[in-house]
């Protein structure tokens, strides 16, 4: 079964991301198919608009701990070398990643991003590349490894929150509902989970009536004004920061955290703040 799903429909392309049995978790092949996706929709003079959804109850997981974090051999090594660790080798894949999930971003035509269940890690970097997001209100996003482990190379959520509310977000880990995202200003709406479909639906039909060249306008003009800015710098070091957050003496106990009991119950620890991950121990419940 294709990892990404592509089906046209009219004036609308819909890319779906398609490993249901992982909450369409992140691995090696996953960024390249997406950006391969976007790119044949974006060529293709029929279409108008694009949304990008998910198969089964989750729009994406972030990256698959299960292949990244916990196996001490295979997929893990490209996000975890043995120490002395090359950084170039580690930012020349991480950036290319960040440059697929950026795929949405760049093309012409419009991205519709329709988030179901939850996009958090990675996932929420894919979502936050695309044009307008939609969310359920009790779906929720959000970038744990922000607290060890990770870095958003895509950096959005600052230019999508500004400067205080992306560090509330990003000094934490916290996840936020759709409905707190929306009234952040991270997304553009959310909606009662079972009215999602038909919201997305209305506005991709709404832009689809519009001629593509001034779709393509409109957003190279909007991008420009984010582009002028310097994102590029900013997801440049993003990005060597991502490779140093795994490579900490922090990120290398939660990688041997990972492998010796399972990177569900590393991932809890982290999350709830009970591991002191410097030390490598638990933290003392006065310190939690």
């Amino acid at each position: 079964m294709p990892k990404n799903l592509y089906e046209k429909d009219g004036r609308i392309a819909r890319i779906t991301l398609n490993r249901p049995e992982v909450m369409n978790a992140i691995d090696d092949e996953m960024p390249g198919l997406l950006a391969q996706a976007v790119e044949q929709a974006d060529a293709d003079p029929d279409i108008h608009v694009m949304i990008l959804s998910r198969a089964g109850r989750a729009f994406c997981a972030g990256y698959d701990l299960t292949y990244y974090a916990q196996a001490s051999t295979g997929g893990g090594n490209q996000v975890t070398q043995p120490m002395p660790w090359d950084p170039i080798k580690d930012y020349a894949f991480m950036w290319r990643n960040t440059q697929a999930f950026m795929a949405p971003w760049r093309a012409l035509k419009p991205v519709l991003c329709k988030i179901h269940g939850f996009a958090v890690a990675g996932g929420s970097d894919i979502a936050l590349c695309c044009d307008m997001v939609f969310m359920g209100e009790s779906a929720e996003i959000g970038y744990m490894p922000a607290r060890v482990w990770g870095c958003p190379t895509t950096a959005m959520w600052v230019y999508r929150l500004g400067a205080e509310r992306a560090k509330r977000l990003m000094f934490t880990g916290d996840k936020i509902t759709g409905r707190e995202a929306e009234d952040m200003g991270l997304i553009l709406k959310a909606v009662p989970d079972a009215d999602l479909d038909d919201a997305v639906e209305a506005m991709a039909a709404r832009m689809a009536s519009v001629p593509v060249n001034q779709l393509a306008m409109q957003k190279m003009v909007i991008n420009q004004a984010i582009e002028a800015t310097g994102i590029m710098n900013t997801q440049r070091l993003a990005t060597v920061f991502d490779g140093i957050t795994r490579h900490s003496p922090e990120g290398l106990n939660f990688k041997a955290r990972s492998e010796a009991v399972g990177w569900k119950q590393a991932v809890k620890e982290r999350d709830t703040g009970t591991w002191d991950w410097t030390l490598n121990q638990p933290l003392p419940p006065s310190n939690r």
